[in-house]
């Protein structure tokens, strides 16, 4: 297992860990982090784009000109595609573009993730992202301390004050354990996690765990 410093909000190292192979060492295949930012892009579109087919144009009902003897192509409606104004062929209509990944594929592309920034010595673990207070001014200088410009930062669910410290700030966004994700991570130049918040990716993605399946 390899090991990698724990700091405190300070910079400054205040222990060591271990991180788990299975999670945080795997061979990183690009093919399962483009499929899953695919993923999750398809499924943040709004998909309600439409425009008119020549059905649903108004007006159209009388035959534009005579059927013979004018030099020009019979036409049945000035709402055909043919005309200015009129309907359009093979429109786009309202769609979900949304689809799904195999389970098993969604959890080795978060491996995958994780390993990636952690290759890069990208990862940071701390000891604790607790405030004592929302402050934005706070965290862009833990920030500044972790040499980092871009982060993802995760910690549990009801961490409020770091939620709120970091939700005005350019470049960095937090996220509850539960919702980490391969587009977030990737999107960011650093990773920050918790030493608990490690427990429990471990717990979840770790090969051979007993724990029934949850997707990432």
């Amino acid at each position: 297992m390899a090991k990698i410093d724990i700091v405190n909000l300070e910079g400054q190292k205040v222990g060591d860990l271990e991180l788990h192979d299975s999670v945080f060492g795997v061979e990183v295949r690009q093919h399962l982090l483009w499929e899953m930012v695919k993923q999750q892009l398809a499924a943040r579109r709004a998909g309600t784009h439409s425009t008119l087919r020549r059905d649903e144009v108004r007006g159209g009902g009388k035959k534009p000109y005579r059927q013979k003897g004018t030099g020009r192509a019979r036409q049945g409606s000035s709402r055909s595609p043919n005309f200015v104004g009129g309907g359009k062929v093979f429109t786009p209509k309202p769609r979900n573009y949304e689809y799904a990944m195999p389970r098993k594929a969604r959890k080795a592309a978060l491996r995958c993730a994780l390993s990636l920034r952690a290759s890069e010595s990208r990862l940071v673990v701390v000891d604790s992202l607790d405030l004592a207070e929302i402050k934005t001014r706070r965290m862009a200088e833990v920030l500044t301390k972790l040499n980092l410009t871009s982060a993802l930062l995760v910690d549990g669910n009801g961490n409020v004050n770091l939620a709120k410290s970091v939700r005005n700030l350019p470049g960095a966004t937090f996220r509850a354990v539960e919702g980490i994700n391969v587009y977030d991570i990737l999107k960011h130049e650093g990773l920050v996690l918790t030493v608990g918040t490690v427990k429990a990716l471990e717990e979840r993605l770790a090969v051979g765990n007993s724990a029934r399946e949850g997707g990432p």
